[in-house]
């Protein structure tokens, strides 16, 4: 990251009359940048024409391609694409009005190991307070926001995690706000962890008169930070993932072999 860049990310968020949002899946996309510039700091790279808006990040490895298109034709403007060695491709894709901040979850996950724990994600959104209306979907208490493990399908495909937020309907689905789809093959780890990052109560950070994806969205009025604190905050987190992908990078080295032992040139003394 250049400091342009930070500066410019700084400016952006000092200026601006802060609100605290809930719930999080009614924010609105918020600051992109903060998915962009954690995988800047994982070591991904730009590798789209850097005059053109969409935006294709690449990881070092170049396993994983995340684009951003805000002028897709279709309701995804975020796409995720994986080729991990060993193992299926998959691919997400996220729709326009998904929080950034939520998305980072999934996003600061890729540089982080799997856990040692299966995830369970039924269990995250019990505790968050999510209603868990069957064995395979759960909703939030306001009923807009529906996370649901897709298995009757009659299309031949997979098992696959989807996850909508919609306009209010009472007893049915109303239109669609925006909406997060994973294949069948997305390691359940990074989908727990945008689970996670969903369901949290704690409040997302959004300005004075910037979108929200829903006019009942809740926002109170907080402190605004100073320059200082917005840039130090958020070069501290860029900090935490460029140590983390270091760290998951050195893991992944294949382990060198040990030097045999040196052998004494000295002539074996004679009995």
């Amino acid at each position: 990251m250049s400091e342009r860049q930070l500066e410019a990310f700084a400016a952006t968020h000092a200026w601006r009359i802060p609100f605290d949002t809930t719930p999080r899946y009614l924010a609105g996309p918020g600051d992109g940048r903060h998915v962009t510039h954690g995988l800047a700091a994982a070591g991904w790279t730009r590798t789209s024409d850097p005059l053109s808006p969409e935006i294709v990040l690449t990881s070092p490895d170049r396993r994983y391609h995340l684009q951003f298109d805000p002028q897709s034709a279709t309701s995804a403007w975020w796409r995720l694409r994986a080729e991990p060695p060993g193992a299926k491709a998959w691919y997400a894709e996220f729709g326009e009005l998904v929080p950034a901040d939520v998305l980072t979850g999934l996003t600061d996950a890729l540089t982080a190991p799997p856990p040692s724990e299966q995830p369970n994600l039924f269990r995250t959104l019990g505790w968050a307070g999510w209603v868990i209306d069957t064995p395979n979907s759960a909703f939030s208490l306001d009923g807009m926001c529906h996370v649901e493990l897709r298995t009757d399908l009659g299309d031949g495909s997979m098992p696959h995690w989807h996850i909508e937020t919609t306009e209010p309907a009472p007893g049915i689905l109303g239109a669609r706000i925006w909406h997060a789809s994973f294949d069948e093959h997305t390691p359940a780890h990074l989908v727990e962890a945008f689970v996670s990052a969903l369901a949290d109560p704690a409040p997302l950070q959004r300005g004075m008169y910037e979108r929200t994806a829903h006019h009942s969205a809740v926002q109170k009025p907080s402190r605004p930070p100073t320059r200082r604190q917005v840039l130090d905050a958020h070069t501290t987190r860029l900090e935490a993932i460029r140590a983390q992908a270091r760290a998951a990078r050195r893991r992944q080295q294949p382990a060198t072999t040990a030097p045999a032992p040196a052998t004494s040139t000295t002539a074996p003394l004679r009995r």
